[in-house]
């Protein structure tokens, strides 16, 4: 199996398993649908936490206004009311104004979280470390965790409008946030390898060869961006070991330049002559007045 490094940018994203054979547009798609699988799932972790701390999210109408504000607009929250955390829920306020404040009880609040942990493991990036390759299942397998967890602690289940409900449905809005310019759309998808686009129509084989056991880093991005930065020569723990290795070969030629010392030469043992002026009793011979 052919291994691909993914990567976005100069950060590390996935592993992906391959042949060489595979077709790149069947490529593209499945590491674009995982890479977007991946960052799905992170919205609704973060989303989570925030049910677990405040509940669920109000109407539009009524997100950042003051108690004094929805009295006085005689605003009514019909779904928050419907609603309600099993096992009854513990008020407390979201000072952003936000969610509604009627939070799960302890018990299904560690459910949640409990849940989150698994499933951020699930697809975390430490799976690079771990050598272990990711596959839409797997992302498939987390949105199913974090899915059942909110049906466990809100078997009514969530407001139509509720972020997290939004995102199992696929109905989420993300126009104008920060998370719509990290989602790529797999039309505008692009993989790179060694300053080189790998083009749709074409199969794997066709730049990596036909050797099975190959390992390289790709690059995802839109169409567009143009190339994106090459791999450096050496990795960053590489060249601190190199800049280690240096400081410490620096000293070391210091400390035998200190000890370079050849005040010796000019003692008597050390002279050549010395013998010969002693025959010639030009030893101990001292200049000046009687």
């Amino acid at each position: 199996m052919v291994q691909l490094h993914v990567k976005r940018g100069e950060e590390s994203q996935f592993l992906f398993c391959t042949t060489t054979g595979a077709a790149l547009d069947a490529i593209i798609q499945q590491v674009t649908d995982i890479y977007n699988g991946r960052l799905k799932v992170d919205r609704i972790c973060s989303e989570m936490e925030e049910l677990a701390q405040h509940g669920v999210t109000l109407p539009p109408n009524m997100q950042g206004l003051t108690d004094e504000q929805i009295e006085e607009l005689k605003l009514r929250d019909e779904w928050g009311e419907k609603c309600i955390p099993c096992g009854g829920a513990e008020f407390k306020k979201d000072e952003i104004g936000r969610r509604n404040g009627h939070a799960p009880n302890e018990k299904m609040k560690q459910v949640l979280k409990k849940t989150i942990e698994e499933a951020k493991s699930l697809i975390s990036k430490k799976q690079v470390q771990a050598n272990v390759c990711l596959t839409l299942d797997m992302v498939t397998e987390a949105l199913d965790q974090l899915r059942g967890a909110v049906t466990i602690v809100y078997p009514m289940g969530l407001p139509p409008h509720d972020p997290i409900r939004m995102e199992f449905e696929n109905q989420e809005d993300l126009s104008g946030t920060q998370a719509s310019l990290q989602v790529i759309a797999e039309e505008e998808a692009q993989l790179w390898w060694a300053a080189k686009e790998l083009q749709r129509g074409k199969k794997l084989q066709e730049y990596v060869g036909r050797n099975e056991k190959t390992k390289i880093v790709v690059k995802i991005q839109k169409r567009g961006q143009g190339a994106p930065g090459r791999e450096p020569v050496i990795s960053p723990e590489e060249q601190k070991q190199m800049m280690l290795h240096y400081h410490r070969r620096q000293e070391e030629l210091k400390k035998l330049e200190e000890a370079d010392d050849d005040t010796h030469l000019n003692s008597d043992w050390s002279d050549r002559q010395a013998l010969k002026r002693q025959f010639q009793g030009l030893t101990n011979i001292k200049w000046g007045p009687r």
